[in-house]
């Protein structure tokens, strides 16, 4: 039986009590914070006001965090998942979620919930793949990105940890830890992520839909092929 000490340490950019650090934990790896990025809110002003709009969608837990102290009591409010949901914090909003993190599934949401369409304000990164926007080209769902924020580096730049593999978060995130982590395993938390590795220069070992049960499977399973005799 594998003792906790020998553990194989995974570096990611989550507090060691968050809920990814926990399925690290789970699939048998030693989670290892390793805070390298920072969040940087934009400046930019909401596209419309929101008197004007049917609803916001959110796409992640930072973007609701900026754009939370903005929303009228009231504003209803389509996030992607439960993560970002906990991050707006307030009970006089009225909070809706697809079934499935994604945002395909938010996109069907959003068309359930507003079948005739209307307007709505986009809240997402600065780097966001941008499905929506694309989605709802030419649709009655008229879509007003905001971008709220964006990942920026820390300065000064800490060092890598000593571990044995690396779990990027973002597209960002990977073309940082591509060039520190040759000699480690590296792990992509969505296909982007994973591209992004890739164009870096040090492809993902592997790669998962970014939803946590997933997360888990990648990690455990990888760990078991690590642990098989030949």
């Amino acid at each position: 039986m594998t003792s906790a000490a020998s553990f194989p340490r995974l570096a990611l950019a989550r507090p060691a009590q968050h809920p990814l650090s926990d399925i690290v934990r789970k699939a048998g790896w030693k989670p290892v914070p390793y805070a390298f990025t920072r969040l940087q809110a934009s400046m930019m002003p909401p596209p419309r006001p929101f008197s004007s709009i049917s609803a916001i969608l959110i796409l992640s837990p930072s973007g609701a965090r900026v754009a939370v102290s903005k929303l009228p009591a009231g504003t209803i409010c389509l996030v992607q998942g439960a993560g970002t949901a906990d991050a707006l914090g307030r009970e006089d909003l009225v909070v809706q979620l697809p079934s499935d993190a994604r945002a395909e599934a938010l996109w069907d949401l959003l068309q359930t919930r507003f079948p005739e369409g209307g307007d709505f304000i986009l809240a997402r990164g600065e780097r966001s793949r941008e499905y929506l926007e694309e989605a709802a080209k030419g649709s009655l769902w008229r879509i007003h990105p905001w971008v709220t924020h964006r990942e920026a580096a820390r300065v000064p730049f800490p060092a890598l940890p000593n571990v044995a593999g690396v779990l990027a978060l973002s597209p960002f995130q990977a073309e940082i830890l591509a060039p520190l982590s040759i000699h480690v395993q590296r792990f992509a938390w969505g296909e982007a992520t994973a591209e992004a590795f890739a164009k870096a220069g040090a492809p993902a070992h592997s790669h998962c839909e970014p939803k946590p049960g997933l997360l888990w499977a990648m990690l455990a399973q990888h760990l078991q092929k690590e642990e098989s005799p030949c």
